[in-house]
């Protein structure tokens, strides 16, 4: 089974989900089910991990999936893991630093305007 990911935006923000059992912070996403289109397993993924909306704008191949990245869509509602926006990475991450930077400076590229300030991935 494939699995997707979502980096979504809230303006120069980036949202991530504290996953408890990894003991860090990553992007949303999951495995897809049968019969599910990699776009409706990313948004409904996001829905059941942060409780809020996910607009996919583009998508790239990653590893055994898919990676999307778009807007975050704010709604009442609770997931199941603990969210926050990030502007660059946080210290306690789930997996190791390089795929974190890899999926930014892909989804930077595709939908943050070129004069931006800085990096998402440079650390404050």
């Amino acid at each position: 089974m494939s699995f997707v990911y979502a980096i979504a935006f809230s303006g120069r923000r980036f949202l991530m989900v504290y996953n408890p059992r990894r003991h860090g912070w990553e992007m949303p996403g999951g495995r897809m089910e049968a019969g599910e289109t990699p776009e409706l397993a990313v948004v409904r993924e996001f829905r059941e991990e942060t409780g809020q909306g996910f607009l996919p704008r583009t998508k790239a191949p990653f590893r055994d999936g898919h990676v999307f990245a778009g807007d975050l869509m704010l709604v009442e509602g609770q997931g199941e893991m603990d969210w926050k926006l990030f502007e660059s990475l946080p210290d306690e991450l789930a997996f190791p630093e390089v795929e974190y930077v890899e999926q930014l400076r892909w989804a930077e590229a595709c939908l943050c305007p070129r004069d931006r300030a800085r990096s998402l991935t440079s650390k404050s």
